[in-house]
């Protein structure tokens, strides 16, 4: 472990600003890893399928930043099942090489950090970890401003249709999903999203029979998590477009942008991936195919928001829907930057890690108000934190 787990802030520091230098520096990084556990195991396709163990929790990368006249940002990235280690590793190998620089000057550091670490690569661990310094400097940019992240960016909208997925996982019985579809529909949320993929791809069919049966015209999504081949994507998603759904999400391998674009273009039901591409290359292939109606980039995974800025002014140009996958503490404010058609995906899981909650009205969640991304990690996200570093100071 580099050093104890901390429940403190980072101290604040106002030493004199260097006059021939005439700017703000960052005096302070700070990164930290923590495992958050869910409240019981869950599964999707990828675990009935035999690739991958249930998911018990999930581990984040922390990076609190704060310069010299004092401005604090926060960051996070996150990873699923294996990978957390991996990313604070890298960000601690990185993080000195922000110390004296400029704060503003995001999309160089950027660029600055890749080159640090060239050698592993510009997508996978190298993009997520670069990730939670980026959040952090666009947090800190905001809170300075003393506006919203979504403000700072420029808003489209004051809201975002919003969907639920947790309660749509393939290791609740069907009861249970009826009832946590009921009690979403009941908190104010806009779609559910439930997930498919199974061996037996008939039950697939009887439990998205049985949710739109229950739910009658309410939005709704199913999410195969990349379990079909060609073939059978093909025939299941025929079947599927008898349930009115927004979309169906992961039908094909995440890499199969000409599957995807061949598929998108024989159904009436729209075709939803990107979320576990982890570049903007990546991405600009399915756009460049026109592969998805809804493009799921995940700011996390692909460098962060300098990075999935990028993309979503790619998939403006094709008129494409968003879709962000997971951690809608950012994503809100991302949606809400987009013109055309926006959803955000709700989880309840990464609740704990901040002091702060997001409002649902309508179907829709309200952007934050509160300068920056408006997060403040909890004591529990503290208590949960297992090794961290920090440089300069």
């Amino acid at each position: 472990m580099s050093e104890a787990p901390t429940t403190a802030a980072l101290p604040s520091r106002r030493p004199a600003r260097d006059e021939a230098d005439g700017g703000d520096r960052i005096a302070q990084v700070r990164v930290s890893l923590a495992f958050l556990p869910l409240r019981r195991p869950i599964s999707d396709a990828k675990v009935l399928t035999g690739r991958q163990k249930p998911l018990t929790e999930v581990a984040f990368l922390f990076a609190e930043i704060e310069t010299a006249d004092g401005h604090r940002g926060l960051g996070v990235s996150y990873s699923k099942r294996a990978g957390g280690p991996g990313l604070y590793a890298h960000a601690s190998e990185i993080a000195g090489n922000l110390v004296g620089e400029d704060p503003n000057d995001i999309a160089r550091l950027g660029v600055k950090l890749m080159w640090a670490g060239a050698s592993v690569g510009r997508s996978g661990i190298a993009t997520q970890a670069i990730a939670a310094f980026d959040i952090a400097l666009w947090d800190l940019k905001a809170r300075r401003a003393g506006l919203p992240l979504a403000k700072l960016i420029g808003a489209h909208k004051e809201s975002v249709a919003c969907y639920n997925t947790s309660g749509g996982f393939l290791s609740s019985p069907i009861e249970e999903v009826l009832e946590n579809c009921s009690a979403s529909i009941a908190s104010g949320i806009g779609g559910i999203k439930i997930k498919v993929g199974q061996p037996d791809w008939a039950e697939d069919l009887r439990r998205v029979e049985a949710v739109r049966r229950h739910i009658g015209d309410f939005p709704l999504m199913v999410d195969a998590n990349q379990q079909w081949d060609r073939p059978t994507a093909s025939r299941v998603c025929r079947v599927l477009e008898q349930f009115n759904l927004v979309w169906i999400e992961e039908p094909l391998d995440a890499y199969d942008a000409e599957g995807h674009a061949k598929l998108a273009a024989a159904l009436d039901t729209p075709v939803a991936s990107g979320e576990m591409l982890s570049s903007v290359g990546e991405h600009l292939e399915l756009i460049r195919l026109d592969a998805v109606d809804f493009i799921q980039p995940d700011a996390p995974r692909v460098g962060g928001i300098t990075q999935f800025l990028k993309i979503m002014t790619m998939a403006e140009g094709r008129h494409m829907k968003l879709a962000p996958h997971f951690f809608m503490e950012l994503h809100v404010h991302l949606s809400a930057c987009y013109p055309h058609d926006s959803w955000v995906e709700h989880f309840d899981w990464l609740e704990p890690l901040f002091n702060e909650r997001l409002e649902i009205r309508d179907g829709r969640m309200l952007v934050p108000t509160r300068p920056g991304l408006g997060l403040s990690l909890s004591e529990q996200a503290r208590g949960w934190v297992v090794e961290t570093a920090s440089f300069g100071g």
